[in-house]
């Protein structure tokens, strides 16, 4: 590959944080980015001696081999071919997608992975639109529905009985809130992090305490934290092992997305449609069923090995897998210090869903909301809205977090079906006789992810993060854990520009 001056890179990096700057950011094409980056170093597109039909693997290393089909392995696919890069992806499932993961079998296409992105979602937009695909408004159809019903130890509490229930543990001045928005309002009301951008900012290392500290110190008791986070977390297993200030980032850049639009943009017909559009835009196919086992980065090749004994070598490797997988492969070199660190201890999210139909609509023979947000094995009963209306429930998604979620792993999927099943008509007797339990993911148990998304401990943003996704011999990371300045889709898509600038960069 041509190479860039740091001069030349400076300028070039430059140039596209102009083109980036405004409202029209969002949605700039990344192609176009990385195009500026190449005409402005005055380079020629990578260029093949043969055709990539003609050479088999072994015969001539490929440009880059990308490790991991999911958002952020196959957008760096694509961004690097139009750039003429000899590009081979290998993904160790039998389908692309990785955390976008919908069951198309089943009624209103469940999403187990990825359920919607907001306007402010620029490069996911894009690359629905590149690949043609229909986005529609899932938000609207939520938003007009009544919020969920709160069961604890059994009973229901009306949400205009919540504040002074004898159930309620929250201080005076919080127990209005119910307590799946507590934390959320805690953490926005502190405002200790004016500009979420700056999280990494050493100035802000304070920050960096467990989240029940931050709690405690607001006056909740045990048994108010456990409700208000343990319960169902949204990172974490417990408010001990999760960083406030990686939750004030996350505040930040969700506040943002908001004051664009209350738009929520889903694929019609189904999530995992996206990065199927993506992988079949590629002209190499994606290399289904090699789970990657060994990387060794040679001085002037990189080679990969995967478990059925196939070998693949390239000049530079893009390695877009969870650190919770990566941890089992062998990298030689080897990593070290606290890019080490991070590989073997970044947590990832305990996350597992049932998908359950209804044969009746029961929420409308009892009166009460279709979802439920409990402290029992029951989790969090969330409807679908994917039918040909918004009045439509699908089905219904009970999903369960943190220590929950290792819970139902333990007692095997069919036991825990059964009692999510059984919990659900005891709670909710309208119920009774007319549920059907399809099916139980769960992303702890997934052996290419063993954990949803990733999140920080207290300490790791210090320690880790600001060398995790740096060069290690040859091979460049990205991911969603890797992204600075994003969440979700969009921080694996960011990502994904930023290796590819690199590797152009080299």
């Amino acid at each position: 590959m041509p190479r860039m001056t740091r001069r030349e890179f400076g300028m070039a990096a430059s140039a596209a944080a102009l083109a980036s700057s405004g409202p029209a950011a969002a949605i700039t094409n990344p192609a176009d980015r990385m195009r500026t980056f190449m005409l402005m170093r005055g380079a020629t597109a990578l260029t093949s001696s043969a055709p990539a039909a003609a050479a088999s693997p072994r015969q001539r290393p490929y440009d880059v081999i990308i490790i991991g089909a999911g958002m952020s392995g196959l957008n760096a696919a694509w961004l690097l071919e139009k750039q003429g890069a000899r590009v081979l992806v290998l993904e160790g499932r039998r389908r692309v997608g990785g955390r976008v993961h919908t069951f198309f079998d089943l009624p209103g296409f469940p999403e187990m992975g990825f359920n919607s992105m907001g306007d402010g979602y620029g490069r996911g937009i894009d690359c629905a639109r590149r690949t043609q695909l229909e986005l529609f408004d899932v938000g609207a159809r939520f938003r007009s529905h009544a919020p969920q019903e709160i069961y604890l130890d059994g009973q229901r509490i009306a949400r205009n009985q919540w504040a002074t229930s004898a159930a309620n543990p929250f201080p005076a001045a919080y127990r209005a809130s119910m307590p799946w928005e507590l934390v959320g309002q805690l953490i926005a009301a502190a405002k200790r992090l004016p500009d979420f951008a700056a999280w990494l900012d050493p100035a802000n290392k304070t920050l960096d305490i467990p989240l029940h500290q931050f709690l405690s110190e607001r006056g909740l008791s045990e048994a108010a934290i456990r409700l208000a986070n343990d319960v169902s977390p949204g990172y974490g297993i417990s408010a001990r092992d999760v960083s406030t200030l990686m939750l004030e980032f996350t505040d930040g850049f969700s506040k943002s997305q908001r004051t664009m639009s209350p738009t929520s943009w889903s694929i019609q017909g189904g999530n995992e449609r996206l990065p199927q559009a993506m992988a079949a835009q590629l002209s190499q196919e994606v290399l289904l069923g090699r789970e990657v086992v060994a990387i060794d980065s040679g001085r002037r090749v990189a080679t990969v090995r995967c478990a059925d004994g196939s070998v693949f070598r390239a000049a530079n490797i893009i390695c877009s897998l969870p650190f919770s997988a990566l941890r089992h492969v062998h990298l030689t070199p080897a990593l070290a210090g606290s890019q080490a660190r991070a590989v073997a201890s970044l947590p990832y999210q305990p996350l597992s869903m049932a998908f359950l139909t209804a044969r009746e609509p029961f929420w409308e023979s009892d009166g009460l909301a279709a979802g439920m947000w409990t402290d029992s094995i029951l989790g969090t009963v969330l409807p679908q809205r994917f039918g040909a209306s918004a009045e439509e429930v699908t089905g219904l998604v009970v999903q369960a977090r943190g220590q929950l979620a290792l819970d139902w792993d333990r007692m095997g999927h069919p036991q825990a079906l059964q009692r999510i099943t059984a919990k659900l008509e005891e709670l909710r007797p309208a119920a009774k006789g007319k549920l059907t339990a399809h099916r139980l993911f769960s992303w702890g148990a997934e052996h290419f992810n063993r954990g949803d998304w990733a999140y920080f401990a207290p300490g790791q943003l210090s320690d880790f993060v600001p060398t995790m996704s740096e060069l290690a011999g040859r091979v460049h990371f990205c991911g969603e854990h890797t992204s600075k300045s994003a969440r979700g889709l969009e921080g694996a898509l960011e990502s994904s520009e930023r290796v590819v600038t690199e590797i152009l960069a080299a």
